[in-house]
């Protein structure tokens, strides 16, 4: 009898394990990362940095343009601006796995400078993407987040603060910038790791740049709340001359940027074609004509900056002619369909179906392959070091370094801006900007100096909103970033009321999701609606 006993107890446990035989595949969590190799994930945290199609067309086309003033919204049709948030949450916390594998993979290799390097990267790229989600919503699941794959009781992370999040990116980015090795060998893992880094190429100098570029552009931009930390961060940059992104070395053109570039990496970076042809929306504003041309000749003959040229184009009659930035009830509507497809057939470059009103140039929005992402560039690093040293911001106030670093920015963007009009053409036809666009030979950094020069104002308030102007019109392709500095520094040229606008709400389905600590946030920043100021905003 007791045999019998022993022998039921045990069948369940020979039961279960013959029933597991062979079961191992089909336990494993699939979000486990178990095959992709190291380099196989940074390049696709590296892709996830791309705006997404619907992040384009509902947020940078309907909403960042009309609030920066970038552009002019001619129509606002299109109210579904959750298609948009949805995809930068889901882009963001679909990519952060990816990252939290590595970083735990990371941590546990040998501790050489081959890993040094690898951990350096991620955590810049991580800095990059967090805080252009941050500076979108605010408060954000951050430290808790993106470890569900590995443990199901952290499918639902608590927010952290905006300041929270802020003060450990900027350490990470320290921790990068001081510990990347450029003149170690370059041995495994890091050579098959650095095939895979679709920014830099592998070249670590640059990472280090990139750091304490990122570094300097975001304790700018917290300097009215956090003064002491962010003056001791762009003082160190500055006093130390550590390396940034640069465009212009005093009188060498250096042109550096962090960009993706679609044709280099082997992809078509169609979605901007398509946000602008289906959104057809914008159009060049009479505010940034009026900081672009002297005049409103619609020939064109007040135009003193050749940035103009590249970022819009005439009517159909290629007549200049702006949108009003806040339209009267009788302002005639936009019409004709400048961004189609058919506008890249040969010989129909021209046809911009009864425009009248100019548009974009065809040639930023229509080349997939050749006009880059733009993360950051050179021009705006001068531009943050000028804002220092006018305000005295970690160094001493000094008008005249402020000048230099101010007219290099302008060179830099300028030439920068200049050099890309030069390499974009279309992908059906093959026609060049160069073939259909001529910029006149008059206009260059100098022309715009003429106008924009720190000599032409009259006070140091008016410096600075030459600065932020300039920074602004760089900014032109990154219409986050140029958000993000409307809303700091409430002087970027605008007509009109000040902006009302300050963040975007929470997706809907983090309210189904997410829901009790999504409230809690809410709670905490006193609401969820685009009037909240999100932490740094003044």
């Amino acid at each position: 009898m007791k045999a019998r006993y022993i022998i039921l107890l045990l069948l369940p446990v020979v039961i279960l394990s013959a029933c597991r035989k062979d079961f191992d595949d089909i336990d494993t969590n699939p979000q486990g990362f178990t095959q992709a190799s190291d380099g196989s994930l940074f390049n696709g945290i590296i892709q996830s940095l791309l705006p997404t199609w619907n992040e384009q067309f509902y947020i940078n086309n309907e909403i960042l343009y009309a609030q920066t003033q970038l552009a002019a919204l001619t129509k606002s049709a299109w109210g579904n601006y959750t298609l948009g948030t949805e995809d930068m949450w889901s882009n963001y916390y679909t990519t952060l796995p990816a990252i939290r594998e590595l970083e735990r993979r990371f941590a546990e290799y040998p501790k050489t400078a081959a890993t040094t390097n690898m951990k350096a990267m991620l955590l810049i790229v991580k800095a990059y993407k967090t805080f252009k989600m941050t500076d979108i919503f605010g408060d954000i699941p951050y430290s808790q987040a993106g470890y569900g794959y590995l443990d199901l009781s952290k499918l639902y992370p608590a927010y952290d603060s905006q300041r929270d999040i802020y003060l450990s990116l900027l350490d990470d980015l320290a921790w990068a910038a001081e510990n990347i090795n450029d003149t170690a060998a370059s041995v495994e893992p890091f050579t098959t790791f650095a095939n895979f880094d679709k920014l830099f190429n592998g070249r670590r100098d640059m990472w280090r740049k990139f750091a304490n570029s990122l570094r300097l552009r975001h304790a700018m931009r917290i300097y009215e709340k956090e003064p002491q930390i962010a003056s001791a961060i762009i003082g160190e940059i500055i006093e130390e001359n550590l390396p940034v992104i640069y465009g212009y070395d005093f009188i060498t053109p250096k042109l550096e940027a962090a960009c993706i570039w679609p044709g280099a990496n082997g992809f078509s970076n169609e979605s901007v074609s398509w946000s602008f042809r289906e959104h057809n929306g914008l159009r060049m504003g009479s505010n940034i004509w009026h900081q672009l041309s002297s005049s409103d000749d619609p020939a064109g003959s007040g135009i003193f900056d050749p940035r103009a040229y590249i970022f819009f184009e005439g009517d159909e009659n290629e007549q200049w002619k702006p949108f009003p930035q806040i339209p009267s009830s009788s302002t005639p509507s936009a019409q004709g369909i400048p961004y189609g497809s058919h506008r890249d057939d040969m010989g129909n470059y021209h046809i911009k179906n009864n425009v009248n009103y100019s548009p974009f140039n065809f040639f930023i929005i229509g080349d997939p392959n050749n006009m880059p992402v733009i993360l950051l560039t050179g021009a705006e690093t001068h531009f943050i070091k000028a804002e220092a040293w006018l305000r005295g911001i970690g160094v001493a106030q000094d008008p005249m370094n402020a000048d230099i670093e101010y007219m290099n920015g302008i060179n830099a963007s300028v030439e920068w801006w200049m050099d890309l009009a030069g390499r974009l053409r279309l992908p059906i036809s093959g026609v060049k900007f160069t073939d259909k666009i001529t910029i006149p030979q008059n206009l260059s950094a100098s022309s715009v100096l003429m106008k924009f020069g720190s000599w032409n104002a009259t006070s140091d308030e008016e410096r600075l909103r030459f600065i932020y102007t300039q920074r602004w019109i760089d900014a032109f392709r990154q219409p986050w970033e140029a958000y993000a500095e409307t809303r700091r520094t409430r002087m970027t040229p605008r007509e009109g009321d000040d902006i009302a606008h300050f963040r975007m709400p929470y997706p809907p389905s983090e309210m189904q999701y997410n829901q009790d600590n999504m409230n809690t946030a809410v709670q905490k920043q006193g609401g969820d609606n685009p009037s909240v100021k999100i932490w740094w905003v003044p």
